[in-house]
């Protein structure tokens, strides 16, 4: 059933071009003919006159590019503003299988497909993970300035107007039915590197603009724990590249990081190495330069090509929706505990805010409010909180200490645990498991969890 409903997800996928680890920007196919949900809007709802329902998308990662291509193909007049079209976010980059097909992803865009990988433990025990994994089965690893670009090309092929532009503040409203004036400094106009300040009026808003959202703050969403990402693109010798071509690398311990853990993903031609932390993020950079020597061996030879750091997460925002306002992916506080997921997150979030707007709208004719888009926000909580809770109580359980974290490592060798992960992963649903394999995952999860108690006493015996 789970093979079937695998295969299942590839169905219509399509090569935009020949496989390649080529840089260059797939162009998105014309796009197809508008969507029409179905009308949910309130009959009292008044309509839009001489014009359609108009939607800014502030941000332009995979939640704003999906946001405004959904948007788009509704029949909304959407504008969707982003001030790096070349951003380079300090993303590991890996992407579920489901995603591929479910947003039409050209298969060239993904730069290598992660069949194995490595889970490190603080005593640099190794556990191989993937021999689970079906023929077609892999993790995606993008770059995220090839994705994020791709998407918004495709919003604009869509119908959306693309401003390359910083957001600077919005006036709310001062009536049910006035609009929201966006004010915005815009890089397409020829008045040279600083910019012209323009202003925008729209009936509502996406916040896709990540962990430091202006849109967020012009609501009073409030504020959130976050991580410190750090990444470096280092460029390896071609038979070191060899070994990562299909492969991927997590460390845990604290000496990279306290609380979450490092990699080295592969990319088309070098690979990315990071680390991330919430409770240390001044040692930062002495977490990063850990990570570089516990893979020092398989990575000698590198030259660092660039240098990324940027605030994650690490649970939602008090506030997601007010008014006509609505927050998506980075925004809305949408990444996964342990496993620091965010791309799926944001790009299915993006679309399911845009078609609970194009749907309340009756596709552009009416106008909307809050109870609209609390029907986006209902319909995640509904389907993806559980994820979020179980990730959060593994990163409380394993990643407190480094006994904990060697039980963690240990767990992973488990063929069952690897096919529930992968699962799950994968595609994005709760995977029923079979009872007697899971009682005994309950035991041997019980019994690592006594020898990493077992362990950290006799550690501390030692630091007395």
């Amino acid at each position: 059933m789970a093979a079937s409903i695998a295969l299942k997800t590839f169905v219509g996928l399509r090569h935009s071009s020949p496989e390649t680890n080529a840089i260059t920007i797939s162009k998105p196919a014309a796009s197809p003919p508008r969507t029409h949900f179905r009308i949910t809007a309130s009959k009292s709802s008044p309509r839009v006159t001489g014009r359609n329902l108009r939607v800014a998308v502030i941000g332009g990662g995979p939640a704003g590019g999906s946001a405004a291509e959904t948007l788009a193909k509704g029949g909304i007049e959407t504008f969707l503003i982003e001030r790096k079209m070349d951003n380079c976010k300090p993303c590991g980059g890996a992407i579920p299988l489901c995603m591929v097909g479910e947003f039409d992803l050209p298969l060239d865009i993904i730069d290598r497909r992660v069949t194995k990988m490595k889970m490190i433990s603080p005593s640099n025990v190794a556990v191989d993970i993937g021999r689970t994994l079906k023929p077609h089965e892999y993790i995606g690893m993008v770059r995220r300035e090839v994705l994020d670009a791709y998407l918004r090309d495709r919003a604009a092929t869509a119908g959306a107007t693309v401003i390359n532009g910083l957001f600077l503040k919005m006036d709310l409203p001062q009536s049910k039915t006035a609009p929201y004036v966006l004010h915005y400094t815009d890089y397409n106009s020829k008045t040279g590197g600083s910019g012209e300040k323009k202003s925008l009026e729209v009936d509502a808003i996406i916040g896709a603009d990540g962990a430091n959202s202006r849109v967020a703050k012009g609501i009073n969403a409030g504020d959130y724990e976050y991580a410190i990402a750090f990444q470096e693109r280092i460029k390896i010798p071609d038979d070191k590249m060899k070994y990562y071509e299909d492969l991927a690398e997590m460390y845990v311990g604290d000496d990279v990081s306290p609380d979450f853990y490092g990699w080295v993903f592969p990319k088309c031609d070098h690979v990315a190495v990071g680390t991330g932390t919430v409770t240390h993020k001044g040692d930062i950079k002495k977490l990063q330069v850990a990570t570089r020597l516990r893979a020092r061996d398989k990575i000698q030879g590198g030259k660092i090509i660039r240098v990324e750091a940027h605030p994650i997460p690490e649970h939602p925002r008090p506030r997601r929706v007010l008014d006509r306002v609505a927050l998506v992916g980075d925004a809305a506080g949408y990444v996964t505990k342990c496993s620091g997921e965010g791309i799926y997150f944001a790009a299915k979030s993006g679309r399911m805010c845009a078609e609970a707007i194009v749907e309340g709208s009756e596709n552009g004719k009416r106008a909307v409010d809050e109870s609209d888009l609390r029907v986006y926000l209902e319909k995640w909580d509904k389907t993806y909180w559980p994820t979020y809770k179980v990730l959060d109580i593994l990163q409380k359980v394993f990643y407190r200490s480094n006994p904990a974290r060697e039980a963690f490592v240990e767990m992973c060798a488990d063929e069952y645990v690897q096919k529930m992960t992968f699962d799950s992963y994968l595609y994005k649903r709760v995977v029923p498991g079979n009872p007697l394999d899971d009682l005994k995952l309950a035991f041997n999860t019980i019994g690592s969890l006594v020898r990493a108690n077992a362990l950290t006493r006799e550690m501390e015996k030692l630091n007395l």
